[in-house]
């Protein structure tokens, strides 16, 4: 008799211990996701207010210092690549060894993300060039639901419908479409999508992190860009060491500002997805377009208000 009450004893503790495990694990499983979580909106927010520096960054330097787009992103992805090269001397990552073959495909659509939306804001007014980089949304959800077996709910689906039309409202004040425009805008749009999914799909198929990948990227991308600079670019040329002071400063706070922004764009897509990051970029275009409003006192009509209420 004592022996089965030893055992029923035995057996009690041993479900009480159970339990006692899996409440400790139930808890650190929350407190992981808690802490993942916070990453990813400390990760997001970083992308979205870097972003928004850049771009107002690159707009003065575009205005005051005249150095023209592919030539500033050539140089901040060298300023990137540097960046990296002193992240790996502190050991914040490890390198990882790959061939060039397979990065090669994600800088040349990086490349050609940012050679034809560059040529599409030359050829096409801003109505238009807006109209087909909001296009960019619905390309990545089909490529990878169609091609790389990404499923959506119907509610993601169904919140995209309003950022379009929000965008494309605020655009369409300004449309005029050329064959050549349009060509080149298609293109545009089509490369940066590819490029935002490439990049999820070479983090998952290589098994590395945002640094790593980058590391490979961002001095390819600046090496292949070089021919079209020296193509499609003139270099600037100043009167004054004042003049060419201040462009220094600048370009050196551009390149900065890029690390961070290039880095997280990796970081949050490798986290949540591409469409994710999409999404995001939606809100960063509204943001400068509110801080263009306050800052530059550009024109907002009641169009554009509406559309940017539908965007949020």
């Amino acid at each position: 008799m004592s022996t089965n009450h030893t055992n029923k004893n035995g057996t009690s503790s041993d479900i009480n211990i159970s339990l006692i495990k899996i409440d400790s694990l139930l808890i650190q499983s929350s407190k992981d996701g808690l802490k993942q979580n916070c990453l990813i909106v400390l990760g997001c927010a970083a992308n979205i207010l870097s972003a928004i520096a850049i771009i107002f960054l690159n707009k003065y330097i575009f205005s005051h210092c005249h150095i023209q787009t592919m030539t500033l992103t050539a140089i901040q992805m060298i300023f990137t690549s540097f960046g990296l090269i002193i992240c790996l001397q502190m050991n914040t990552f490890v390198r990882k060894t790959i061939s060039i073959k397979q990065i090669l495909p994600l800088s040349i659509a990086f490349c050609a993300f940012v050679v034809f939306t560059n040529l599409s804001l030359e050829y096409n007014t801003i109505g238009t060039y807006q109209l087909f980089k909001v296009l960019t949304t619905p390309v990545v959800v089909l490529i990878s639901w169609q091609f790389y077996e990404t499923k959506y709910s119907k509610m993601v689906i169904v919140t995209l419908i309003p950022v379009v039309v929000g965008v494309s409202i605020h655009s369409v004040n300004d449309i005029q479409l050329t064959l050549f425009g349009t060509i080149i805008a298609t293109i545009g749009f089509i490369s940066a999508s590819l490029y935002q999914i490439w990049i999820s799909e070479r983090l998952k198929e290589l098994k590395m992190n945002s640094q790593q990948l980058l590391y490979y990227q961002a001095p390819l991308s600046a090496l292949l860009l070089l021919p079209f600079i020296f193509y499609m670019e003139k270099f600037p040329v100043y009167k004054t060491s004042e003049e060419q002071r201040i462009a220094i400063l600048a370009v050196v706070a551009s390149g900065i500002v890029a690390f961070v922004v290039n880095l997280s764009v990796y970081w949050v897509i490798k986290n949540t997805s591409a469409l994710t990051y999409n999404m995001i970029g939606h809100m960063k275009t509204i943001s400068i377009l509110l801080g263009s409003f306050t800052l530059f006192d550009d024109f907002l009509n009641f169009k554009q208000f509406i559309g940017m209420l539908l965007t949020l």
